[in-house]
């Protein structure tokens, strides 16, 4: 069977690998579609923040179906849709460390695995694990709340689909025209060009100078990060996701104090309920399909990563011919 392999730092092969066999508590599950994350290059380039060991097979956000369960499995059958979680413990991601999804077959913990409605299409499905770490990054908001959202990439996005879907008022910030306009289209009342003036002074404008009661920062961009304080209101949350693996920045550290602010940092989807978030993509009324900007066949996933490098790709996905 076709594998995307990382041998070794900054070397990625599809090779060809035997088909795995599931353990007694393990499900065999046939891949049907793969998401390209920002922090597949992290990992590809051996910088990520648990220890890595290679050769491994990236791939934490995907959709597949059951094609065969181990002796113990009880809570799945053969042609199940399925999705699997990525932070299943403070020290085990799965495509991290733990051979990923994107083989034309993988086997996974059954506890790891959660089963998606007909109702929710291929494309979604395989949007499920980045959507559960924006809803998890929103999940103290709702519609008494003014949402900053820093960095509309595919998590920044998310997010905005999630805390406006809850009601919030979410303003976007980010200098990308395309993600900003795309932002809009997933929920966003206001967007700010942080290219066209001072971020913090443009976001309390718009709050009438109260700044904003939650933010959520998504960029990973030091800057991005130390300006969160500054537009947040009294007493407001600020929710940090965006991966930045020993960034430094001056900060005005004093406003923790003296705005009072709530500060949790956000590791992918550890501790957010995964049938929660799949009920709420369900109900979703905005098409999350619409983050996906090109397609490649496993075959071809090394053509994905380049394109995945691309800014204008906001979303790259690699899927299965053969289903």
């Amino acid at each position: 069977m076709k594998s995307l392999v990382y041998t070794a730092p900054g070397v990625a092969e599809v090779l060809d690998r035997d088909r795995p066999a599931p353990g007694p508590s393990e499900v065999l599950v046939q891949m049907v579609t793969v998401g390209i994350c920002h922090s597949d290059f992290d990992l590809l380039a051996g910088n990520y923040v648990l220890p890595l060991e290679f050769p491994l097979v990236p791939g934490h956000e995907w959709h597949g179906r059951v094609a065969e369960i181990g002796s113990a499995v009880t809570t799945f059958a053969v042609g199940d849709r399925v999705v699997g979680e990525c932070s299943v413990a403070a020290d085990e991601h799965f495509g991290f460390t733990h051979d990923g999804a994107l083989a034309e077959y993988f086997t996974v913990p059954a506890a790891w695995l959660h089963r998606i409605p007909d109702t929710i299409d291929d494309t979604v499905a395989a949007l499920i694990e980045p959507f559960i770490v924006a809803y998890g990054a929103t999940r103290e908001f709702d519609g008494g709340d003014i949402v900053a959202i820093l960095g509309a990439g595919p998590i920044g996005l998310l997010a905005t689909a999630s805390a406006s879907a809850k009601g919030a008022r979410t303003i976007v910030v980010e200098p990308d025209a395309g993600r900003r306009e795309l932002a809009r289209t997933l929920g966003a009342e206001d967007v700010v060009d942080p290219l066209a003036g001072d971020a913090t002074e443009q976001v309390l404008e718009l709050t009438g100078g109260r700044g904003a009661t939650g933010v959520v920062e998504c960029s990973g961009n030091t800057a991005a990060q130390a300006s969160a304080l500054t537009m947040a209101a009294y007493h407001a949350q600020l929710n940090y996701v965006g991966i930045n693996v020993g960034g430094i920045a001056q900060a005005e550290l004093g406003l923790i104090m003296g705005k009072e602010l709530r500060i949790r940092g956000c590791m992918g989807s550890f501790g957010t309920s995964w049938d929660a978030t799949i009920r709420f993509v369900e109900r979703l009324p905005v098409d999350l399909s619409a983050l996906v900007s090109k397609r490649f066949a496993l075959t071809d996933s090394l053509a994905a990563l380049e394109a995945a490098k691309d800014r204008n790709n906001i979303k790259v996905h690699i899927h299965n011919p053969a289903v």
